[in-house]
Parts: structure tokens; C-alpha cells; sequence
């Protein structure tokens, strides 16, 4: 080999080198368990998107909570910056602030179109953002449930008596809400919830819709399944730790957020027909159960006690305040349009 041709294969290897794709490693934690559909999945596939969109530049290693160990403490880790990414629900961290809380899901509020329309044209993702910055962290909507059922009960409610001395597993905001009418609210966790609404230690209990509860098999041993009230769209959320998302460059940090946003859309409508697919199949397993609406005095009670403990939140909070005030603002252009559109739709057509 000639000196020159060594010279030349030399420049050459130092120019591929210098111009070597540099790979960014990033590791999330996951609220779910590793077989928890759709949940776990819209994360697996977030991370496939952003490994494809940027060419291998962006490698994301997902942890689910069987191996971190903390599925209520993402939120911490993503913070504390021992994780760079999270997938979770802002309002497992309400403790820690409250002003997150309605950026999962409050009682008598959007459906997911109308959550999501807030996010992206009505300030909402603004608003997250602000209340997040503090905590040195971004987060992004992440995928959404839809409707939460409103739970499987043992017996009929007939009337606002008939939950007086209830036993019932619902935590968060809706146990706070039905605590103040007399429901005597627990908390046990998943694996022990099938035992205890077979044996009569509780009464009743809430868990997603169709898509989750049929692998929990509540629907064997409780025959009334009560349509939604208190999550009429609970939103994931997509967390990344303020420093990590700042040291990307940024065509990375465009490719990460646009993954988040289609993971997230793909996470609805993969739920969508997972409860399509669940609520047929538990139907025709189970013929009897029966779908029931909570009668009007009980709508009216929830309705009232849950604007009361709004009205206290927001008296001690201004962020919770101020988002309080966005989402009802925005509630009141986007409903007319729900309803002349979807509901006088199906009204007319069912």
C-alpha cells in the first residue's frame, strides 16, 4: 500500500469518527406492571418511536414497577433526575402538589377529545407546563382511558340511603366525594380486590372499564356495573426531567415530544378497543350484569359535595385556582358543540 493511499484511508477513518452518530440513553419508569395493557404497552411504543425517528440516536430503556419498585414515586424519580422519563398520572402526586391533580381527571369534567383540546388549543398544556417548571420537570399529555366505569356493586343503588355504611374501594378525589355521603371508603390493593368483593368485605369498588377490569374478574361476582361520573378522562402523563430534555439537541427533543404525542393517541385508541373487545366478551360470559346510571338524587349530591371541595381547594391554592378557572372556561365552549355533535348523534341513533 502506497504512503499516500495510507494518508488517505487515514483522513478518512478520523472523518468518520469525528462525524460519528452520537446515541442518547435514557431510562424510564413506568407506573404499571409489565402486563398491564394498555398502560405498559404505549410506553414500549413510544420508546420504538423515538429510536426509529431519530435514527438511533435516541435510545429509551423502559423499567416497569415490578423492577423499580415504586409505582407511586415516579414522579419523584423523574425529579430527583433517577429517572429521565416517566409514565404515570399526575394525580398519584397530589400529595406532594395538588395544583397537578386535574390534569389526569376530575369528576364531572371533559371526555377525552374535549381534555385533549384543552391541552393543545385551550392553554391546558401551557398550564401543566408552569406547574411542573418548578419541579424541574416537563410533562405531556400520555395517553388516555376515556371513561372510567363508575364500578361493580354487589346491590342496586336505588337512592342517595342506599350509600350510607357502603364499604367500596375508590381512592383519590371521588373517595374524598363519596366519604362525605356516608360511603365508608377503603383502600386495598389490586391483588386483594377480587377476594374482598367475593367475600363481602367491601361492597363495591371502582377500578378502569372493560379494557382492565376483565382480566380482574369483578364482573363474576358483581352483577350491577354503574356507568361514569368521577374520571371521564383519565390522562396519562409523559414526565422527562428538565435537565436531561435540556441537554438533547434539539431536533432529539422534537422527535421526543412528537413520539410522546403519538404514543399518546395511540394508547386511546388501543383502549378504545380493548373495551369494545372486553365488554363483549364479559357480556356474553355473563349475560345477567346489568349496566345501571346512578338515580338523579345520588348525581345531584356527588355533583354538589364535589363543586364544595373545589370551591375549598381553590381558596387554598391559586394554581389550582387558576387551572380550576381555564378548564371551566373552556368547558363552556367546547360542550355545545359535544353535545349537538356526539350526544344528540347517538341520542337519535341508539
Amino acid at each position: 500500500m502506497s504512503q499516500l493511499l495510507k494518508i488517505v484511508l487515514l483522513f478518512s477513518l478520523l472523518f468518520s469518527f469525528s462525524y460519528a452518530k452520537k446515541v442518547y440513553r435514557l431510562k424510564m419508569a413506568a407506573s404499571w406492571g409489565p402486563t398491564l395493557s394498555p398502560l405498559i404497552d404505549t410506553t414500549k411504543h413510544m420508546a420504538e418511536l423515538a429510536e426509529e425517528l431519530s435514527n438511533g440516536e435516541l435510545k429509551i430503556r423502559v423499567d416497569a414497577a415490578n423492577k423499580h419498585k415504586a409505582p407511586f414515586a415516579v414522579s419523584d424519580m423523574v425529579k430527583s433526575g433517577q429517572y429521565d422519563l416517566g409514565h404515570t398520572a399526575s394525580y398519584y402526586w397530589k400529595g406532594s402538589d395538588a395544583a397537578v391533580m386535574p390534569f389526569t381527571s376530575l369528576p364531572f369534567s371533559f371526555t377525552a377529545p374535549e381534555l385533549y383540546s384543552w391541552f393543545y388549543h385551550g392553554g391546558g398544556l401551557e398550564l401543566m407546563q408552569k406547574v411542573y417548571k418548578k419541579h424541574h420537570m416537563l410533562s405531556f399529555p400520555g395517553g388516555n382511558t376515556g371513561m372510567q366505569m363508575g364500578g361493580w356493586f354487589r346491590k342496586e343503588i336505588k337512592s342517595l340511603d342506599d350509600l350510607k355504611g357502603l364499604k367500596m374501594r375508590i381512592p383519590g378525589f371521588a373517595g374524598e366525594i363519596l366519604a362525605k355521603l356516608g360511603v365508608l371508603v377503603v383502600n386495598i390493593p389490586g391483588g386483594e380486590l377480587y377476594t374482598s368483593l367475593e367475600r363481602n368485605t367491601i361492597d363495591a369498588l371502582e377500578w378502569v372499564g372493560p379494557s382492565m377490569d376483565i382480566k380482574m374478574g369483578f364482573h363474576r361476582v358483581a352483577p350491577y356495573y354503574y356507568t361514569a361520573w368521577h374520571e371521564p378522562a383519565s390522562e396519562i402523563q409523559f414526565l422527562v426531567n428538565e435537565r436531561t430534555f435540556n441537554k438533547l439537541p434539539k431536533h432529539l427533543q422534537k422527535v421526543l415530544v412528537t413520539s410522546f404525542r403519538l404514543a399518546a393517541y395511540d394508547m386511546y385508541i388501543q383502549n378504545y378497543d380493548m373495551n369494545a373487545s372486553a365488554w363483549q366478551e364479559m357480556t356474553k360470559e355473563y349475560p345477567n350484569i346489568q349496566v345501571k346510571t346512578f338515580p338523579q338524587d345520588v348525581m345531584n349530591a356527588l355533583k354538589k359535595v364535589n363543586q364544595e371541595l373545589r370551591d375549598e381547594m381553590a381558596a387554598k391554592n391559586s394554581e389550582l385556582k387558576e387551572i380550576f378557572e381555564s378548564q371551566d372556561a373552556y368547558m363552556k365552549k367546547v360542550r355545545p358543540w359535544t353535545q349537538m355533535s356526539d350526544y344528540l348523534y347517538l341520542k337519535d341513533n341508539i
